[in-house]
């Protein structure tokens, strides 16, 4: 059996076939007929014959064997057959004939043991034909298939209803009985199978009618589709398809209408399975390419609707237009061809069959199917049923019933949703298809958007595990997905309905702000391209728009309003889009936008909102205008627009904070326009520099009087709007970082934003970036809660250190913090121990500010460097920057003001016959609460000022420590506190210029108010042009505020006396220790006073003036505006506001088509400063040029080591007026001393010709009388007092000093003397002292002499006039220098070019009247009338060097100034020589003049020298109780020469005034004089510094610099020879 399983006939029973095999093989087969199947014999019979065929065998063997093998089985002669029919195949295909002749051999010898029949059945007919079974092949062939066709398709069946009626007729009322009892699909069945027997039917046609009976019974699902069912057992699978794909057809005729019905059963038999989608679907018509093509055409109607849009046409043209439009459409109402695909589609979601429904959607391009309405509405239906039972159970809101939506009675259909994962997988899938067409079912929408509002409440719920909020992360991007694709585009397609915005919004507010602007940016940007639909309407939208901005006005804003509410209800984003556009080119289109949109929802709000950033943000606008010099118009628009529509209405603030915030970080500053405009309309805090200063003083008050009076326009309920910015800012943390972003990049403004820009466009930037930090912190200040605010802004230290905020800016901000813990400790204390006394009270508020300021204390040392301490106190540094306005006064007026307005109000109110009593009332009561809050505030304030200045007195004496000098000390004050704060805000400048008065007020020890003064009116030239215009608008009131002060102790003796008087800022001694007891002899008096102010308005003529002239843009600008703002006070004297209103003129003809901006600042100027001209005064009322007599005379100044560099500039110059009120004795009485003195004044005259000014040459002709005078009287005494004196500039200059002519000529021998007495006794620092006080003892002696000469000295001048015209003409020159020098061109005084001298530059003599007015008269034929007056007050303008308050200078600086300037200067002067002339000798009797004054100068100079020296050791003995007179005299000269330390690098532009000058050749001559000489003198005038500077106690290091001093005077002696000899050769 083994070999039988494998080869049933080995070849080894062939071989011995005889013998053996036979016989097995007979055995196997035996054993193969036992089992039943057929299969192992069939093979053994198949081996047997294959090898019979391959020659192995032969057939009659085979046969033989075949005979007893047949008898085994009774159907052997059928499985024999079988084996003959696989040969038969087999031996046909091949191509050995001999296998095919064995073969039929085989068959012939077999045919006994198979009959014909079965052979016939089974073998091919060629086949038969060889074996001679049938005759011809082909005849058998036709009549077997005749047989097969009458066996099978000759049936007795009928296929129409006519052809057997009666069989139809039973079989249809079979299926349309009765089926609600208890008849079944089974038996009905049956009953048709016996009708089709019984009557022949065709089984197709019963079928075909099966399925119309269930189109006419659609109700009766449960009954036909198992019939059907059961039925296609009977029929092949396909039939059923091919039955519902001929109905499909006969309805696709040009007018056919496919029936419903059809749809609904072929939908329903899909559902079952019972046909295949694809089998029907071919069947279908349109083909899925005409649908493509379809799609394309829509899409294309579409953008040529809104080219059409776009189109400008012409009215012309319009008419043919419209009647094209009237036929195309026309012809689009013809019924469109039936779609199948559709109707199949929809049978298919009505009956909840999603799977097949998917499928034939997908198939189609993206919402085709469901921009067909019954498909959508369909596809809603279906959702509705989905949603329910979620719905109901979460999505309901509270108190709402609505309707029910029953489920599907279809038990295939898709289940419903029970939760938020299943909506996730079944329904948002569904949703997609539908996309915007979700519009056509608003209660779905609604439904969906609950749904939605449900799932964020659980979102945000915290109590989710970790693998729940993996599954709520993924279903919110699922939301946020259904929200862009389905939500948002189907809102666009609704018709204005404001309820589905709201609706939305319910939602949306539950987003962060950054996904609801995604959402908006693709809403407005991808969503309307992505379908035909929204792109009509979107350009439908544009079109509306258009038409309604057109006709926009303030008239029509409710109607207008109207329409842009109903627009924007469902296309907000690009209305918004194309209102903003508007805007940005018309502003005045910003009002009746605003107020138009009062019918907006509030989705639409914040869409308005991202629709702004976006505008913002827009980076193809440029944000500067062509120019580069101003922010673009749009953006000024966008932001006024910003600001109105968030006050206005209740808009999400968050994302328009964060841009700016991003921008900042980004180191972009424009955009702060955006947060200034909103924080001043919404919190109603305005920056301006134009505020008047009752709007100012009103700002110094509380809350109340600051709305009240405090800006322009009354912006009245602010507070909502605040709330809102306010809880916008904490709630997204912004606050501080904005804060501190801004204040960082007011400098990145400059250095980082600057680059490329212009100089205008960066001050503007700076200036905006400025205010909106000082607006934003005092928004933050006054609405934040002192939690919030303590909470979140650090303190001082960390601020400057850790976020480097400037310190301006970092006290700024930490100043509300400390008034806000001082006041709650006061609280506190006040509540733990209740006493009602002020004392106590006072007492409490003082140990709270030393709690919370303590702390401050000690962090504000680190902000600067160590040695800032040694003069200033931290105690005193912090005092000044956490106190505010509101903390030094009481602006009673304004709150005066305030509560008469709206006393004014009420009675206005009750006289108002036509208003309604309700209202009356109302108003009445806003106005009475209104006041009665105006007076509680006044009184709270008083307490609190009265509170504060307690405090300052204690803490003063502790503010000013003075380790190196007073002078030190003001600059320092100066450079880290007055500085910086007055021009942080106006209020602050403000704030800067009171505190200065009340820290005198307070008598500050080393506190010196005049110095303070000085430095700050000294030199503003630096300061003015390093600012911006808005800081120059603050630097000008600060100015103002000063000089207000200044003015009103000048204005009256009494006031000053009161205020100043007895005070220690008014202290001529300078000294590092403090006020020792308040000798009135160390005190300015009130005239010394009136001088020095009238040198600071010189000072400010001088500084205005070079401003102008410099032809720079910034400084013209910022010194217009400066001088605007200081007009009340400045000026107040009639020739130096002409001076400016000359320059002025000049600049508005100059500017007029130049820069247009600078033409209106000086029109602006010179037309206030012309209405002012009746408030100006001469210069002698301003003040007394005649000297004040019986004034003691204060001690000299020592200030501190070395009397130089320490040496405040003031001191040099206080007392220079106490030396008037001898001078006209001394004048006699030196002239008897010596006549040679005037070769003295030659020389001056020779030393710096060239170092002229307009004040010189103004009053050139009238002064030779007093200049003769002056030759003969004041040789000796100059000498003198060379060495006398501490001189900053050449003492010949010095000594016109005050009153431009009588310096005796002692003082020079006496200076002189006295220089070689400190070279002798340098050590020796007490006989010096004494030596000092004898000469002073002197100098009173002569002056009592004097008197006597004094007519004498009249006829000698007329004699010398007459006599000496050469003469006359080289005093002239030697007056053009003395004021040169006086005025400026002087060497190097200690700090002189720091501040200036505190003494009045102005000359004034001391002659009587009557001689005065005769001079005036001889100045007045020789000079135009209209420049004599201004030429006195302003003629050393041109010679003061400009420098900066903080620079110190040394004493060489200005020995430079005086070489390097001789060129400029002298084209300075020729310029003004021109037009006025003097009479002039030849140039030979000139040479040979000159050079006899020199010879004889020299002689009698040394002679002069011994003489006095003699003298004085007598007068010593003599006079030794004036010991003070002397050195004030010095000290008097100190200061006058510190006015001329230095000739000015502007000498050429600054001179404000043109007046007669000498002739060309006399320039020449000046000219080289003057560099002969100028560098013998400067050496001189250090050497009598240095001697002067031994009178008094004096340290090693004043020593070794006097010792210095002198080598360098004994080689300027040399050179000056030199000089001499060098311009006598030119000559």
């Amino acid at each position: 059996m083994a070999a039988a399983t494998g080869m049933a006939l080995p070849a080894e029973w062939i071989k011995t076939w005889e013998k053996s095999g036979k016989g097995e093989f007979l055995q196997l087969c035996r054993n193969l007929c036992e089992d039943t199947a057929v299969r192992g014999i069939q093979q053994a019979l198949y081996e047997l014959a294959y090898h019979v065929v391959k020659g192995n065998l032969k057939h009659d063997q085979a046969c033989n064997v075949l005979n007893y093998v047949i008898e085994y089985r009774d159907d052997m002669p059928s499985i024999l057959a079988d084996v003959f029919c696989i040969l038969d195949i087999e031996t046909s295909c091949l191509e050995e004939k001999s296998k095919r002749d064995q073969f039929m051999q085989l068959v012939l010898a077999c045919l006994y043991l198979v009959s014909d029949t079965i052979l016939k059945e089974r073998l091919d007919p060629d086949t038969l034909e060889s074996l001679g079974l049938i005759k011809q092949s082909q005849q058998f062939n036709q009549k077997s298939v005749k047989i097969k066709t009458k066996l099978f398709y000759k049936q007795q069946k009928f296929n129409l209803l006519r052809e057997e009626n009666e069989g139809y007729a039973k079989l249809i009322a079979e299926l349309g009985q009765d089926l609600s009892g208890s008849i079944t699909s089974e038996l009905i069945l049956e009953n048709i199978k016996s009708l089709i027997g019984c009557f022949n039917l065709d089984p197709n046609r019963v079928l075909d009618i099966i399925l119309e009976v269930y189109e006419c019974r659609p109700e009766y699902d449960e009954f036909f589709v198992p019939l059907i069912e059961s039925y296609m057992y009977m029929c092949e699978p396909q039939t059923l398809c091919h039955i519902l794909g001929f109905k499909f057809k006969f309805y696709q005729e040009p007018n056919g209408e496919t029936p419903v019905s059809l749809y609904r059963v072929a939908a329903v038999l899909l559902q079952h399975n019972l046909i295949d989608l694809e089998d029907l679907y071919v069947h279908l018509l349109p083909g899925d390419n005409a649908i493509l093509e379809d799609h394309k055409r829509e899409i294309g109607e579409a953008k040529q609707i809104v080219r059409k849009l776009t189109m400008v046409v012409l009215s012309s043209e319009k008419t043919e237009e419209k009647e094209k439009e009237k036929e195309k459409e026309e012809e689009k109402t013809e019924k469109p061809p039936d779609n199948q695909k559709l109707g199949l589609l929809e049978a298919m979601l009505k009956i909840g069959d999603w799977q097949h429904a998917q499928s034939i959607m997908d198939q189609m391009p993206p919402f085709y199917a469901t921009s067909h309405k019954s498909i959508a509405v369909a596809l809603c239906q279906l959702l509705h049923v989905m949603i329910e039972p979620l719905y109901r159970r979460v999505g309901v809101p509270k108190g709402a019933k609505g309707t029910p939506v029953p489920a599907l009675q279809n038990k295939r259909a898709l289940k419903q949703v029970e939760n938020f994962e299943d909506l996730r997988k079944e329904v948002f899938n569904m949703l997609c298809y539908l996309g915007p067409h979700l519009s056509h079912d608003p209660i779905l929408f609604a439904k969906v958007v609950r749904l939605g509002k449900a799932f964020m409440k659980e979102y945000q719920s915290d109590g989710n595990k970790q693998d729940d909020k993996e599954k709520m992360e993924l279903l919110f991007s699922c939301l946020l997905s259904i929200t862009d694709q389905v939500l948002l585009p189907s809102l666009s397609l609704m018709d204005c309905n404001a309820c589905m915005s709201e609706e939305l919004w319910g939602m949306f507010k539950t987003f962060p702000y950054q996904y609801r602007y995604r959402l908006y940016g693709q809403w407005k940007n991808d969503t309307y391209n992505s379908h035909p639909l929204l792109v009509k309407v979107k350009a439908q939208t544009i079109d509306r728009a258009k038409y309604i901005m057109k006709r926009l006005t303030k008239e029509n804003v409710k109607p207008s309003g109207r329409q842009i509410g109903k627009l924007s209800h469902s296309n907000p984003t690009i209305l918004f889009d194309y209102i903003l556009s508007q805007i940005q080119k018309y502003d005045n289109l910003i009002t009746p936008v605003v107020d138009s949109l009062k019918y907006l929802t509030s989705l639409n709000y914040d869409v308005l909102a991202y629709c702004i950033i976006e505008a913002l943000a827009n980076p193809e606008k440029e944000r500067m205008k062509h120019d580069d010099t101003t922010i673009s118009s749009w953006l000024q628009s966008l932001a006024s627009f910003c600001g109105a529509v968030f006050r206005k209405y209740p808009i999400e603030l968050a994302g328009l904070l964060q841009y700016v915030a991003n921008q900042l970080k980004a180191g972009k500053s424009f955009d702060l326009l955006i947060l200034k405009e909103v924080v001043q309309k919404m919190a109603g805090i305005e920056i301006t520099e134009e505020m008047t200063m009752e709007q100012l003083e009103a700002m110094t008050g509380g809350e109340q009087l600051k709305a009240e009076g405090g800006y322009f326009g009354q912006i009245r309920n602010t507070k909502k709007s605040s709330q809102r910015l306010k809880d916008a800012l904490l709630d997204h943390d912004l606050a501080l970082p904005l804060c501190l972003l801004m204040a960082q990049q007011r400098n990145g403004v400059i250095f980082q934003e600057g680059g490329e820009k212009h100089l205008k466009l960066v001050g503007k930037l700076y200036d905006q970036c400025h205010d909106t930090l000082v607006q934003f912190g005092g928004f933050l200040a006054s609405n934040l809660s002192t939690e919030d605010y303590i909470k979140r802004v650090p303190s001082i230290d960390v601020l400057c250190n850790e976020f480097h905020t400037p310190h301006d800016a970092a006290f700024f901000l930490s100043r509300p913090m400390y008034a806000h813990h001082i006041s709650s400790k006061y609280d506190e204390l006040k509540k733990a121990e209740k006493g009602n006394k002020q004392q106590q009270k006072v007492h409490k508020y003082i140990t709270s500010c030393e709690l919370v300021m303590a702390p401050v204390h000690d962090a504000v040392i680190s902000l600067h460097l160590p040695k800032v301490w040694d003069d200033i106190s931290p105690q005193f540094y912090a005092t000044f920057w956490s106190l505010t306005m509101y903390d030094l006064a009481v602006p009673h007026t304004s709150y005066e003001r305030e509560v008469n307005k709206l006393r004014v109000q009420m009675k206005a109110i009750d006289d108002n016959q036509e208003m309604p009593p309700n209202k009356k009332k109302k108003e009445k009561e806003r106005c009475t609460a209104l006041q009665d809050k105006l007076l509680e505030e006044e009184k709270k304030q008083s307490e609190h000022v009265q509170r504060v200045l307690q405090r300052l007195k204690l803490e003063k004496d502790n503010w000013l420590l003075a380790k190196s000098t007073k002078n030190e000390t003001i600059t320092k004050f100066l450079q880290l506190c007055i500085f910086p704060r007055c021009i942080f805000s106006a209020i602050d400048a403000v704030y800067c210029a009171r505190f200065v008065e009340l820290v005198h007020q307070q008598k500050t020890p080393n506190f010196s108010t005049l110095l303070c003064y000085d430095r700050v009116f000294s030199d503003i030239i630096y300061t003015v042009a390093s600012c911006t215009e808005n800081e120059a608008s603050r630097y000008g009131r600060f100015l103002c505020c000063m000089l207000e002060t200044v003015t009103r102790w000048h204005s009256d003796r009494t006031i000053y006396e009161k205020e100043c008087g007895n005070y220690p800022g008014f202290l001529t001694i300078l000294r590092a220790t403090g006020f020792d007891g308040g000798n009135k002899a160390d005190q300015l008096d009130y005239e010394n006073f009136r001088h020095v102010v009238h040198k600071w308005h010189y000072k400010l003529t001088k500084a205005s003036v070079h401003c102008l002239e410099t032809g720079e843009y910034t400084h013209i600008r910022n010194i217009l505006i400066v001088l605007t703002k200081i007009l009340p006070w400045y000026p107040k004297v009639v020739n130096l506001g002409q001076a400016l209103e000359r320059r002025v003129h000049k600049i508005y003809q100059e500017e007029k088509e130049k820069r247009p901006d600078l033409y209106a600042l000086a029109m602006g100027y010179s037309g206030q400063l012309k209405s002012r001209k009746h408030c100006m005064v001469p210069e002698n009322d301003f003040h007394h040029k005649d000297a004040p007599t019986g004034n003691a005379v204060p001690k000299a100044v020592q200030n501190g080591p070395g009397g130089g560099a320490g040496l405040p500039p003031s001191s040099l110059t206080i007392n220079a007026a106490k030396l008037e009120e001898s001078t006209a004795e001394e004048t006699d009485k030196l002239k008897e001393k010596s006549q040679g003195a005037v070769k003295v004044i030659n020389k001056a005259a020779n030393t710096t010709p060239k170092v002229t000014t307009s004040n010189g040459n103004s009053s050139s002709n009238s002064k030779v009388v007093k200049e003769k005078e002056d030759k003969e009287k004041c040789g000796k005494e100059k000498e003198k007092e060379k060495k006398e004196k501490v001189p900053t500039a050449t003492p010949e200059a010095k000594m016109l000093g005050k009153d431009g002519k009588e310096k005796p000529k002692e003082e020079r021998t006496n200076k002189e003397d006295k220089a070689r007495d400190t070279k002798e006794k340098t050590p020796k620092s007490d006989k010096e002292k004494e030596k000092a006080k004898r000469d002073e003892k002197l100098l009173k002696d002569e002056k009592s002499k004097i008197i006597v000469t004094n007519t004498e000295s009249k006829t000698t001048i007329e004699k010398e006039r007459e006599k000496e015209p050469s003469r006359e003409r080289d005093v002239m020159k030697d007056m053009k220098t003395k004021e040169n020098i006086r005025g400026g061109g002087g060497g190097g005084g200690e700090k002189a070019q720091v501040a200036g001298s505190l003494k009045s530059p102005v000359p004034r003599s001391d002659a009587s009247d009557c001689e005065r007015e005769q001079k005036r008269r001889k100045v007045d034929s020789h000079c135009s009338p209209s420049h004599s007056s201004t030429v006195k007050g302003l003629a050393l303008l041109a010679q003061v060097p400009v420098v900066s308050e903080n620079c110190a200078s040394s004493r060489l600086i200005s020995i430079h100034f005086q070489q390097d300037n001789l060129s400029e200067l002298k084209e300075s002067s020729a310029k003004h020589y021109v037009n006025h002339s003097v009479p002039t000798l030849s140039k030979s009797k000139e040479r040979e003049v000159d050079k006899k004054d020199l010879d004889k100068s020299r002689e009698r100079s040394r002679e002069r020298e011994k003489k006095e020296e003699k003298e004085r050791k007598d007068r010593k003995r003599d006079h030794s109780n004036s010991d003070r007179e002397v050195p004030q005299d010095s000290m008097k000269r100190r200061k006058e020469e510190n006015g001329t330390t230095g000739s000015s690098k502007h000498s050429k532009s600054v001179s404000p005034s043109d007046s007669p000058r000498s002739n060309e050749k006399e320039k020449e001559k000046n000219k080289s004089k003057s560099s002969s000489k100028e560098k013998g003198d400067s050496i001189k005038v250090e050497k009598m510094e240095k001697s002067s500077s031994g009178s008094k106690k004096e340290s090693r290091h004043d020593k070794e610099k006097s010792e210095k001093k002198e080598k360098r005077d004994s080689t300027g002696g040399k050179e000056e020879k030199k000089h001499h000899k060098s311009s006598d050769k030119h000559r």
